[in-house]
């Protein structure tokens, strides 16, 4: 049953919607400003994010450092001028704008179709790279090929927010273009068991954000290195994929420009249940390391990966 939502909720989202009839080129402009403000005035999270990049980059020097530290607060203003563009991409006219705008490539539809057809379910490992917020759009975006799933086989993972009105709206924003389509497998964490239990004998595309530090509750192990550095992670998805023999697939973002992301699904093992968790995850960690190597700005520096 979908959550009714609060005065303050749909206060909120009445105003990105407003905002969002604006050209997201008007949205960049304001963002250049945001991540000024965010960076050098409120200092937010600045030091977090610079111990991260410097503990990730042992090997350059302060100013190159420094570089990648000021990209990704441009990025970071980015992120939130395209999710408020997002939110008022809704029904088949939104849809449609969303389309035109090209904001997000998929580039290996045939690729990630075949290993989607010789699996029972694939698991789909996302990080916080690129703009993830996006991801709702998909069908929407520029593809090689039409998918071989439906809009109902696409299952997604959320964790719920500790505000109950941020809740609310990024729940809401994330599914604007498929919510005419009367989307519903938007699942929060602690359901995703008894969920992919219950559908087992039904082929889904489960997308599962994983490179958070672990959650008091998540099941989690300590790989040898990622980004120079011992690192506690997340196994929910791989263990899930593990114990129904699901496919494993991580998501590959690029950026070729500002306003166009490349996104590529990246087979990593076809059949889960042949690899412990922690091996599904090392070679998770190998694949985002090496894309947070070639575009570091891209990465979410500010989140407290490591503790």
């Amino acid at each position: 049953m979908e959550k009714k939502k609060s005065f303050g909720a749909s206060l909120v989202l009445g105003f990105i919607r407003l905002r969002a009839l604006l050209p997201l080129s008007w949205h960049y402009k304001w963002a250049r400003l945001f991540a000024w403000f965010a960076q050098k005035i409120l200092h937010y999270r600045e030091n977090v994010a610079m111990i991260n990049i410097s503990r990730s980059f042992p090997e350059k020097r302060y100013d190159e450092l420094k570089m990648i530290l000021d990209r990704f607060y441009r990025h970071f203003g980015e992120i939130f001028a395209e999710m408020i563009w997002f939110g008022g991409c809704r029904g088949e006219r939104g849809c449609r704008r969303l389309r035109e705008q090209r904001l997000m490539e998929i580039t290996n539809m045939a690729e990630i179709n075949a290993f989607y057809d010789r699996c029972p379910s694939v698991m789909l490992l996302n990080s916080h790279a690129g703009n993830w917020e996006l991801m709702g759009g998909f069908l929407n975006y520029s593809l090689s090929e039409p998918p071989h799933w439906g809009i109902d086989s696409v299952v997604v993972l959320y964790k719920r927010l500790h505000s109950a009105l941020a809740d609310q709206v990024i729940g809401e924003n994330r599914c604007a273009p498929v919510k005419h389509l009367g989307y519903k497998n938007y699942i929060e964490s602690d359901e995703i068991l008894r969920y992919a239990v219950s559908h087992r004998r039904e082929k889904r595309l489960y997308v599962f954000n994983t490179d958070q530090f672990p959650y008091w509750k998540a099941s989690a192990v300590r790989i040898p290195s990622f980004m120079s550095q011992p690192t506690w992670v997340m196994t929910g998805g791989a263990h899930l994929a593990s114990k129904m023999g699901m496919g494993v697939a991580y998501i590959r973002w690029r950026q070729d420009e500002r306003g166009h992301y490349k996104l590529a699904f990246v087979p990593l093992v076809e059949n889960a249940s042949e690899y412990t968790p922690e091996q599904i995850m090392e070679i998770y960690y190998q694949h985002l390391e090496e894309d947070i190597r070639q575009q570091p700005w891209l990465y979410l520096w500010t989140h407290k990966r490591w503790r």
